[in-house]
């Protein structure tokens, strides 16, 4: 059978590599793809290994946004994981290097090698570059910002529609530190991928010499038994978060790395997100927050030279293993980066005088959210707002009341039924939030969702509320009019009700019924566990709703 598909006898004699692809003509962030593989298989080729690339599937988050599409997000995660995981079990590979490129790609494959445990070395496929507007960067986030604008009388269509011209100039994931590249920066912390990697764009010489490298680097994983139980540990993890926090990385972030860390049998616990942000300042300001990208930070140096302002700092173990053999301290130590002194751009602050004292990751609770929510601040750290909830059982009638300009200063949107097992697949909003900042509300108009945020979203927007809606969580009680408090500093969320009221309102509240009576949606809405715990499908992992 292999020598049908031309392998040779130095093939069959040597470890076979899979190279799990989720390329395809749907989303720029994976056009690329092959052309990202092959630079792996040439790397694996030379180190005397036995390439064998497969396939799977992606969504496009950015394309399916604001459709009904979105719910296949998250669960695409799921499916990326298990039929990586399906094909190295049954072909029975000795090694991987995982390929990816949109948002959901990134954590499936990191899940599927810590599950099959095999040398892997995981492989980003670069972001986009900013497209040009009216002479600025522009990234996929104006355009949602702009059809907000547009629906306030800021923007006129003419202009929207020139901008969403310019605004995707070729292939790679989203530029800014929206999802991707925020699970790409956090592989690098977690030891799964080479420090370096992350930040090279995707269609750059350098992407294709980092693809080589991962290549060349499977082999000496196999050849030292270098496996990912070996690299993960807990100090990993809160490597991972110290660096999420610090770049202003997306909530999705958290997600995935509870989702990584039940996998890899490592506890995390929600709450210790917030923990580490509180000692961990933000230092890195790209966009949603910023108005730099990915680019801007790979010219000078890449995610390392943030991870090395952490580790002078004490903010990081330095002793934590990667992907190399070597710990992080030492992979600093053989990287060429520019003295850190000689670093002087707008976007890079020290530990010592940062953005913002703490990170940019916060966790909510309260009578609304007592096992947890999730918000990233990009603007100001000390935000306390009240307002009246206005309740919207699903996105689109959310969406719909934004545009048709209804929104009013101190509003509370509320979006509910769109968690893990009520959207099923707990969609990303970036469509709604997006349109609240660009109609002029970034600073005084809240929203609280059990559903996602992208990574592009900005303001104080709330997400991952946890128990859902779906569940019986208190979110079901909300009522149009109810006196909702947020407030950042004391990291707390609450409707003003008593227990006995809140308690009375879930008593006559009846669950819906499922919203996809059949199908894949239908399954992983059943499967689906709290966000919580990272909304795990994996029937060994925590799944308390």
């Amino acid at each position: 059978m292999f020598r049908a598909m031309g392998y040779d006898d130095e093939d069959l004699t040597s470890p076979m590599v899979g190279i799990p692809n989720p390329a395809g003509d749907i989303t720029p962030c994976n056009v690329h793809l092959d052309d990202v593989a092959d630079s792996a298989i040439d790397g694996i080729d030379q180190a005397g290994g036995m390439p064998i690339e497969f396939g799977t599937i992606t969504i496009s988050d950015a394309i399916s946004m604001g459709t009904e599409g979105m719910k296949a997000s998250l669960i695409s995660r799921e499916v990326i994981a298990d039929s990586v995981e399906l094909v190295a079990f049954g072909e029975r590979m000795d090694a991987l290097v995982t390929v990816a490129g949109c948002d959901k790609n990134l954590p499936g494959m990191m899940m599927a090698a810590i599950r099959t445990d095999l040398p892997s070395v995981f492989l980003y496929g670069g972001s986009i570059m900013p497209g040009e507007h009216d002479g600025r960067e522009v990234t996929i986030q104006n355009v949602f910002e702009g059809v907000g604008a547009v629906a306030s009388g800021e923007m006129s269509e003419d202009d929207l529609d020139d901008l969403e011209r310019h605004a995707c100039p070729g292939a790679g994931s989203c530029g800014g530190m929206f999802t991707a590249n925020t699970m790409a920066s956090l592989s690098e912390a977690l030891g799964l991928a080479p420090l370096g990697s992350a930040s090279a764009p995707a269609e750059s010489e350098e992407r294709y010499t980092v693809g080589r490298r991962a290549g060349e680097l499977v082999l000496d994983c196999v050849e030292h038994d270098r496996k990912p139980s070996d690299i993960l540990s807990k100090e990993s993890f809160e490597n991972a978060i110290a660096l999420q926090v610090a770049i202003g990385g997306s909530t999705n972030g958290i997600l995935h790395l509870l989702a990584l860390s039940a996998e890899a049998g490592i506890d995390l616990e929600i709450e210790e997100f917030d923990r580490i942000s509180r000692r961990t300042p933000k230092i890195v300001n790209l966009q949603p927050g910023g108005e730099r990208v990915m680019n801007d930070l790979h010219e000078i140096g890449g995610v390392p030279v943030v991870l090395r302002r952490l580790l002078n700092a004490g903010l990081i173990h330095g002793d934590a293993l990667t992907v190399t053999g070597r710990t992080i301290e030492a992979e600093l130590d053989e990287l060429d980066l520019p003295p850190d002194e000689e670093i002087d751009v707008d976007f890079l602050y020290s530990v010592e005088e940062p953005i913002h004292d703490e990170g940019a990751i916060k966790i909510l609770t309260g009578n609304i959210a007592p096992d947890g929510a999730a918000l990233k601040v990009t603007a100001d750290d000390n935000f306390h707002h009240e307002g009246p909830a206005r309740v919207f059982e699903t996105e689109e009638a959310a969406m719909q009341y934004v545009q048709d300009g209804h929104i009013e200063s101190g509003d509370v949107i509320v979006i509910r039924n769109e968690g893990p097992q009520g959207g099923p697949g707990m969609r990303e909003m970036l469509g709604v939030t997006a349109a609240v900042v660009g109609a002029g509300h970034e600073d005084d108009v809240a929203m609280l969702t059990d559903g996602r945020f992208s990574g592009a979203t900005r303001g104080p927007m709330i997400g991952h509320v946890a128990p859902e809606a779906y569940v019986g969580g208190p979110i079901a009680a909300l009522e149009d009019g109810d006196h909702v408090t947020i407030d950042i500093p004391n990291r707390s969320i609450d409707v003003d009700l008593s227990d006995s009221e809140l308690e009375g309102r879930l008593d006559d509240w009846e669950q819906p019924d499922p919203p996809y009576p059949s199908g894949v949606l239908a399954k992983y809405g059943f499967a689906f566990g709290s966000a919580a715990n990272g909304a795990v499908t994996n029937p060994s992992l925590k799944r308390e709703n």
